[in-house]
C-alpha cells in the first residue's frame, strides 16, 4: 500500500564526526577553515566520495546519558548526539578525504536522543519518522518528540509508558550494575577471588570453582575473569539457587539494584563449561588479564558510543577469542554486562538469527567464529532492523527471549550439513550454552483484537469453533479484507501462544506440484537424485512428534494452484474422521515399502482465497466438501477510525470521509450485476503500514486512489471505463 513518504527523492543529509583515534576534537579547526576532513585512511572513502555539492552536513558527537535528561529514563542509560555545527557542502574533492563546507556554528549544542549512530560518517535518507525528526531537528531547529521515541518499540521496553509489572527485562538493570560494580576489582583481582571463595563456601553448587595447577594439584582458584564472576550465577542450576549466588555476589560488590525475579530468556552457561578460561595447567600466563581487558574495553564502548573507541574493543575482542576456554561464551557475557548493546550469539540465538530473520552471520575467525568485525556487523545490522515497526523483535533481550521460545528448532534437527557457520557450527558449540525450558508466551482472541483486528469478537469466537472441529478452514473475501494477517493471528490464537515453530505458512501459485507441496525426487549435490518432503509432510512429522502441542498449516491463495493436484491423497486424509493410524494411505512416492502416513488429529489447515479474482478456478467439491468456508468484508466502522487515528495521527475527520467514500463505492460494486459483493475493497486498502510518516491524510488517499484502488477499479469494469473512472472521481470528491 503506498502512502506519502515525508522527503521522498530528496538528497541524503550527513553526520559526522571531528574526533578520530583519540585525536583532538577538529571542529573549530573545520569551521574555521570552511572544511571538513575524513581523518582515515582507509575508512569511509566511497562514502565521503558520494557527498554531493548542496548536501546538509552536521557535526556531531555520539555519546551516552544517565542523568539529568529532559524526560523519565528510568534510571537507564539514553543514547545522545550533541549537534555541534550544521553547513552546506560547497565542493567536494572526490579523494574521499576533503570537503568544503560553510558552516554555520550552532550558538549552544543541541543534544539529541534515542537515535543515533557511532560511525564516524553517517549518511541519513529522508523518508522514515524517525530520519525526519532528526533532520528537522538538527537542520531546522524543530523540537525533538521525546515521547514518540520513548514509546517505540525499539526503546519502550526500557524509557516507554509502560507498567513496572509488565516490563519484561527489569533484571537488566540488576546485570549491569553487577558489571559496573566488577569493573572496580580489575586491578583488586585478589580480593575478589577472596569473596568469590567465600560465596562458594556457603553454596554447595558452586564446588566446580576448583583449579588444576601446573604440577597436576588440584585447589582453589588463584585468579578469575569478571565473566566467570558473573557465570556463577548463570548457569544451568535452579532459580533458587541463582537468585541466592546473585544476592550473595551483590552484597559482596556493593549492587543496590534488586535481584531480578524471574530469568527468562537469559542465556546460560553449560554446567560442563562453566569457565571462560582454561585450568592453570592449560591456559596461557595471560589469558585472564585478556578477559578483564575486553570487559572493560565493552563497557568503555558501549558507554562512550563514540567511534574512536571501536578501534580498541575490535583488538580485545580479537585477542579474546583466540584464548582456551573463550569461545562463543565471550559474546553471552558481553551480553550480560550490556543487554541493550550487544547480542549473544550462543548457538540459540545463532539459529533464530539466522534460519528465522534470515540474517548472514559472519565466520571469519581461524576457528569459524565471528571476529569482532564479524560481530559488530550482525550487531549494527540487527539494530537497524530492530527500529522497523513491524520486525519480528525489536532489541537484544527480545530477541534473545525469541531465540529461547524457538529452540525447539534448535533441538530438533540433526547436524546435517557440512556448511562453515551453520549447523556443524551451531552443534560444536552446543555444550556451550544450556538448553532450558523455554516459557510460554500466551495468545487468545483479545490479543488478535488488540494487534488491529476490526472484526467482531463473536466472529472471532466462530471461527476459532469451527477451526476446531472441522480441522481445515478457508477465510475467504474481496481483496483487501486481510485473509492473510488473520490466518497468522487464528494459528497462534488456535495453539494458545505465540510460538513461530508450531506454524509453517507456504503459498500456493499455478506451479506447484504434489512433489513441491508433499514429496518427490530432486536432483541432490552428487549429482543423484534424491527423495525430499514437502512442506506439508514436514509438519505432519512435526506434529505426530507432539501429539499434545496444536501445529498449523497456513496456506495463502489455495485456489491459485490446483488443489486436488496438489494434496493428491492427503485430500481424503484431511477429513476429520480420516486422521487416525487406521486410515493411513500409502504415498505416491515411498520411502519404503510398506510406508504409509496419517494426518495426525493436532494439525490443522487454515487457507486464504481472494473470491474476486477472474483468474482462478473454482474449487472443486470434493475440496470445499473438507473445509469450513468463513466470508470476510470490508471492516470499517469504529474499531477501524480508533486505530487509524491512534496509530497514524491522522485527523479523524478524514478518516470518516474515507470511510464514507468506500462504503459508498462497495455499495456501487454490490449493485453491480457485473460484479457483486465479492468485488468489494477491503480496508487494508485504506489502513496505513505501521510506521510509515503521513503527514498529509488527504495527500495520502488521493495517491492509494491513484496508483492501488483505481486501477482495481479499471480491471473491474475493463469493458466500461467510464464507470470506473466515475467511481474514483466520487471516491476523491471530498479530497
Amino acid at each position: 500500500m503506498n502512502s506519502r513518504v515525508e522527503g521522498a527523492g530528496a538528497q541524503a543529509c550527513w553526520f559526522v564526526g571531528s574526533v578520530y583515534d583519540e585525536t583532538e576534537d577538529q571542529t573549530s579547526r573545520f569551521i574555521d577553515k570552511g572544511i571538513w576532513e575524513n581523518g582515515y585512511t582507509d575508512k569511509y572513502i566511497d562514502l565521503v566520495k558520494s557527498i554531493k555539492k548542496g548536501d546538509r552536513i552536521a557535526i556531531k558527537a555520539s555519546y551516552t546519558r544517565k542523568n539529568s535528561l529532559p524526560f523519565d529514563n528510568r534510571r537507564q542509560t539514553v543514547s545522545a548526539m550533541a549537534i555541534k555545527a550544521i553547513g552546506i557542502v560547497t565542493e567536494n574533492s572526490g579523494d574521499g578525504r576533503n570537503l568544503k563546507v560553510a558552516w554555520t556554528r550552532n550558538e549552544s549544542i543541541r543534544e539529541w536522543y534515542f537515535y543515533t549512530n557511532r560511525s564516524t560518517v553517517w549518511r541519513v535518507l529522508p523518508g522514515d519518522w524517525a530520519t525526519d525528526a532528526l533532520i528537522g531537528f538538527t537542520f531546522e531547529n524543530k523540537q525533538q518528540d521525546y515521547d514518540r521515541f520513548r514509546n517505540d518499540p525499539f526503546w519502550r521496553e526500557r524509557f516507554g509508558d509502560v507498567a513496572p509489572e509488565q516490563t519484561r527485562f527489569s533484571w537488566t538493570k540488576f546485570y549491569e550494575a553487577i558489571a559496573d560494580k566488577l569493573l572496580e576489582y580489575k586491578n583488586k583481582r585478589q580480593e575478589l577471588v577472596n569473596g568469590i571463595n567465600s560465596i562458594a563456601a556457603q553454596v554447595d553448587v558452586l564446588s566446580y570453582l576448583q583449579d588444576i595447577y601446573k604440577d597436576g594439584t588440584v585447589g582453589p582458584f588463584k585468579d578469575i575473569c569478571p565473566f566467570t564472576v558473573m557465570g556463577i550465577f548463570n548457569r544451568g542450576i535452579t532459580n533458587l539457587n541463582r537468585k541466592l549466588i546473585a544476592k550473595k555476589l551483590a552484597d559482596f560488590l556493593g549492587v543496590t539494584e534488586s535481584v531480578p525475579d524471574t530469568f527468562d530468556g537469559i542465556p546460560l552457561l553449560n554446567n560442563q563449561k562453566s569457565w571462560f578460561y582454561g585450568y592453570e595447567k592449560d591456559r596461557q600466563i595471560d589469558d585472564i588479564d585478556t578477559l578483564w581487558t575486553i570487559f572493560a574495553e565493552a563497557i568503555r564502548f558501549a558507554e562512550s558510543g563514540e567511534s574512536n573507541v571501536k578501534s580498541t574493543f575490535v583488538i580485545a575482542y580479537n585477542e579474546a577469542i583466540q584464548r582456551l576456554g573463550v569461545g562463543w561464551n565471550l559474546t553471552m557475557g558481553l551480553y550480560w554486562i550490556r543487554p541493550w548493546t550487544y547480542p549473544t550469539l550462543e548457538s540459540q540465538s545463532r539459529y533464530y538469527i539466522e534460519k528465522q530473520l534470515s540474517i548472514k552471520i559472519g565466520y571469519n575467525s581461524p576457528e569459524k567464529r565471528c571476529t569482532a568485525d564479524d560481530y559488530l556487523n550482525v550487531s549494527d545490522l540487527l539494530i537497524t532492523r530492530f527500529q522497523e515497526e513491524t520486525y519480528p523483535v525489536h532489541s537484544f533481550p527480545e530477541l534473545s527471549m525469541a531465540a529461547w521460545l524457538y529452540q525447539d528448532a534448535v533441538v530438533s534437527i540433526p547436524p546435517a550439513s557440512t556448511d562453515v557457520g551453520t549447523q556443524d557450527t551451531l552443534f560444536n558449540d552446543i555444550l556451550e550454552s544450556e538448553i532450558v525450558a523455554a516459557p510460554i508466551e500466551s495468545y487468545s482472541i483479545m490479543n488478535i483484537l488488540e494487534d488491529g483486528c476490526f472484526m467482531d469478537r463473536e466472529k472471532l469466537e466462530v471461527i476459532l469453533k469451527r477451526l476446531s472441529t472441522k480441522k481445515n478452514v478457508i477465510l475467504q473475501g474481496p481483496p483487501g479484507t486481510g485473509k492473510t494477517w488473520l490466518a497468522k493471528k487464528l494459528a497462534y490464537a488456535l495453539i494458545g501462544q505465540k510460538n513461530e515453530t508450531k506454524i509453517r505458512a507456504v503459498q500456493f501459485h499455478p506451479n506447484l506440484s504434489y512433489e513441491d507441496f508433499i514429496r518427490g525426487w530432486r536432483p541432490a549435490g552428487d549429482g543423484k537424485l534424491a527423495l525430499v518432503d514437502g512442506p506439508f509432510l514436514e509438519i505432519i512429522k512435526a506434529a505426530a512428534k507432539e501429539p499434545a502441542m496444536r501445529h498449523v498449516i497456513v496456506i495463502e491463495e489455495i485456489n491459485r494452484g490446483n488443489p486436488a493436484q496438489i494434496f493428491g491423497e492427503m485430500l481424503t486424509l484431511m477429513e476429520v474422521d480420516k486422521r487416525t493410524p487406521s486410515e493411513a494411505l500409502e504415498l505416491c512416492y515411498k520411502r519404503f515399502e510398506d510406508e504409509r502416513v496419517f494426518i495426525p488429529a493436532n494439525l490443522y489447515i487454515i487457507g486464504t482465497m481472494n473470491i474476486a479474482d477472474r483468474s482462478l478456478a473454482i474449487v472443486d467439491f470434493a475440496f470445499r466438501r473438507r473445509f469450513a468456508f468463513i466470508d470476510l468484508e470490508p471492516t470499517f466502522g469504529a474499531p477501524w477510525r480508533d486505530w487509524v487515528q491512534k496509530r497514524c495521527n491522522i485527523d479523524l475527520e478524514i478518516i470518516t470521509q474515507i470511510e464514507q467514500s468506500m462504503n459508498f463505492l462497495n455499495q456501487t460494486i454490490t449493485a453491480d450485476s457485473e460484479l457483486g459483493s465479492q468485488f468489494r475493497i477491503g480496508h487494508s486498502y485504506v489502513t496505513p503500514p505501521i510506521g510509515i510518516p503521513i503527514s498529509d491524510g488527504r495527500e495520502w488517499f488521493r495517491h492509494v486512489v491513484e496508483t492501488e484502488i483505481g486501477p482495481l477499479l479499471d480491471e473491474y469494469w475493463f469493458d466500461a471505463l467510464p464507470k470506473a473512472k466515475q467511481a474514483k472521481a466520487l471516491l476523491l470528491e471530498k479530497f
